[in-house]
């Protein structure tokens, strides 16, 4: 009776144990294409084409007139134009180009930045409020001090980018950081990981997910300030880019042009995220269990 009682209770446990091994694992498969394509690429699609539906709409019904709201067909003979001339590329890249290349010196500068202030308590004290008033203020307050300071050129739109990035990355770090479970760091320097071995190896992985959006903000950060600082300082020496597209196309009261280039920059600036910044980001949270689908 005993050992029948005994076997009960073992068999209990382990069937306890069991059921907590299958709550601690996660199931990380990748999802199937066809899931991906319904669930995730179509429903932007079917958003934007209900957009562009409505658009013509009130383009057809005239709820309001041609000088404010342009039809689509307008707007893509403007593109059509510009394809033929072989601007097209050029315009985007010119824009893509700079922005990408500011947002990687922001992240060679806003990286050791943000470690600096998260782990020195005497710097976090001087110049975290700084970084969080740099934060919250507009990216174009930059451009005029940026174009007095070095003229019309490109260290001019890469100060306004880093002006604007460096304080959303550096502050991504910092949060990052300050999640980090204490456990981690005191095994780290029971194993000798101190200083920049500790930082390099238990700090900035363990912080990763709070940095990687604190990249995605920046790269946002980047897109809007080069935005700004093409549309307010443009000159022909610059060459032209989308900001610079939009502000032409102001001046000679185009509004298929305008319209045009804003669809350009957003749909670059959602192209940008979603094939680099995304797919990091869902790597970085499947890897640590915290993102059961991708």
């Amino acid at each position: 009776m005993a050992s029948t009682e005994t076997k009960a209770k073992t068999d209990d446990l382990a069937g306890l144990e069991a059921g907590l091994d299958a709550l601690d694992a996660v199931q990380t498969h990748r999802t199937p294409v066809r899931e991906v394509l319904v669930k995730k690429v179509l429903p932007p699609f079917l958003a934007v084409g209900l957009v562009l539906v409505v658009w013509q709409v009130l383009v057809s019904l005239k709820v309001t007139d041609e000088t404010k709201l342009p039809a689509l067909s307008a707007v893509w003979d403007s593109l059509s134009d510009m394809w033929l001339k072989g601007t097209l590329l050029e315009v985007v890249w010119t824009s893509v180009s700079r922005g990408l290349l500011g947002f990687l010196l922001a992240l060679a500068i806003g990286t050791p930045l943000g470690l600096l202030v998260a782990r020195v308590k005497f710097v976090r004290a001087a110049i975290g409020p700084i970084l969080q008033g740099l934060q919250s203020l507009p990216s174009v307050a930059w451009v005029p001090p940026a174009v007095l300071w070095f003229g019309l050129n490109d260290a001019m739109m890469f100060t306004v980018i880093l002006l604007g990035a460096v304080p959303s990355i550096a502050n991504g770090l910092v949060s990052g950081i300050d999640q980090v479970p204490p456990l981690f760091l005191r095994a780290g320097r029971t194993l000798g990981a101190t200083g920049l071995r500790g930082a390099w190896h238990v700090v900035m992985p363990a912080a990763l997910p709070g940095y990687v959006a604190g990249l995605k903000q920046g790269w946002a950060f980047s897109w809007r300030s080069l935005m700004a600082a093409e549309i307010i300082a443009s000159s022909p020496d610059l060459g032209l880019g989308l900001g610079q597209l939009l502000e032409n196309g102001r001046n000679n009261i185009d509004l298929p042009g305008v319209f045009l280039a804003i669809i350009l920059i957003l749909v670059v600036g959602i192209a940008i995220d979603l094939l680099i910044f995304s797919p990091v980001e869902r790597y970085v949270l499947r890897s640590r269990g915290l993102l059961v689908k991708s």
